[in-house]
C-alpha cells in the first residue's frame, strides 16, 4: 500500500468521508466540512495528495468551526495547530532522523523518502525551526536546522 492509500484508510476507518472534486478555485487544495475531506482533483501525486489530506484530517482532530477567514486570530491559530499535527504526523523530528540514515543527501531526497513534497517538507523545517531554534536534539542525533539542515549522531 502507497502512504496516501494508509492515510485514506485511516480517514475510512475514522468514519470521515474522502471525496476527489472539482474546486472553482484553483487555490484550493484542500477542505474539511462536517466529517467529510475533499481533495482537489488537479493533485496529480501520491505526495500532494498525502500532504493535503494529511493536514485536513487534523483540522478534524483539532479545529472548531470555520477557520476559512485567516484574518481572526483564533482560526490563524487553528491554521497553525493543524499544520504542525500533519508535519508531525507526515516528517517529524523521527523522519528527519531516518531520512539521514537512509543515506538521503538532499531535500528533494528526503521529501521522496518521506513521501511529500519538497514544499510541505520545506515548511515542517521552517516551523521545526521557529519552534526548537537552530537545533534539536532526539535520542543520540542532534538535528541542525540552520544555515542549512544536517544531522549528526552523538558519540
Amino acid at each position: 500500500m502507497t502512504n496516501f492509500e494508509i492515510l485514506e484508510q485511516k480517514i475510512h476507518d475514522l468514519g470521515i468521508s474522502l471525496d476527489i472534486v472539482s474546486f472553482d478555485s484553483s487555490k484550493i487544495k484542500g477542505l474539511y466540512v462536517d466529517g467529510s475531506i475533499a481533495l482537489n482533483k488537479n493533485l496529480h501525486t501520491s505526495a500532494e495528495k498525502v500532504c493535503i489530506a494529511s493536514e485536513e484530517l487534523a483540522h478534524h482532530e483539532l479545529s472548531v468551526g470555520n477557520v476559512l477567514n485567516m484574518d481572526v486570530v483564533q482560526n490563524r491559530k487553528q491554521e497553525y495547530a493543524a499544520r504542525l499535527l500533519s508535519y508531525n504526523k507526515q516528517i517529524g523530528l523521527n523522519g528527519i532522523i531516518q531520512g539521514f540514515e537512509a543515506h538521503c543527501c538532499s531535500r528533494y531526497e528526503l521529501a521522496g523518502h518521506l513521501n511529500v513534497t519538497e514544499e510541505f517538507l520545506q515548511e515542517a523545517l521552517d516551523c521545526y525551526k521557529a519552534k526548537y531554534g537552530g537545533f534539536a536534539e532526539v535520542d543520540n542525533y542532534v538535528i541542525i536546522f540552520e544555515p542549512s539542515l544536517s544531522v549528526m549522531e552523538k558519540m
